[in-house]
């Protein structure tokens, strides 16, 4: 494999896992604008409404369903928990994006992680996304695995 390509993936992961981050920082601060929100469904209708999205889509009617189900002290869990997840998503891929060695044996460690879990939801809720995601986590981890297999020859 060529340094250029190679370089060319490790962008597209380090890009990958970024937008991740990203969306759970959006997700996060949404969850805690919510917090304190006493018609917490009528509130991410309407924001439904100004993003012009279909709110009769199953999947954002299954959204507003269970997260106008929260209390407070779950939405606060929830808007902490997704920050965690986008503080290590950010330092793999800012990591990655700075070609550090560390950040590959971080997203291989984090990634492999995350699979057990993907596949017990897939099992249990079977979905072509979460196929897809982890289709995408195991082919991170694959390629990852096989740049720092030891004796391998590497751009520094």
């Amino acid at each position: 494999m060529s340094k250029r390509r190679g370089a060319g993936v490790l962008l597209a992961i380090a890009l990958f896992k970024l937008v991740k981050a990203g969306l759970l920082i959006a997700l996060g601060v949404g969850a805690l604008s919510l917090v304190h929100d006493r018609d917490t469904a009528g509130t991410l209708r309407h924001v439904v409404a100004e993003l012009r999205i279909d709110p009769k889509n199953r999947f954002i009617h299954g959204a507003i369903a269970r997260l106008s189900g929260l209390d407070a002290r779950r939405l606060a869990e929830l808007g902490v928990g997704t920050f965690v997840y986008a503080a290590v998503f950010l330092t793999e891929g800012t990591g990655l994006l700075f070609r550090k060695r560390w950040a590959e044996y971080l997203t291989i460690l984090v990634t492999t992680s995350f699979i057990p879990f993907e596949v017990y939801e897939m099992v249990h809720a079977p979905s072509v996304l979460k196929a897809v995601g982890i289709a995408v986590n195991t082919l991170i981890v694959g390629y990852l695995a096989r740049v720092l297999w030891p004796g391998r020859d590497r751009e520094k």
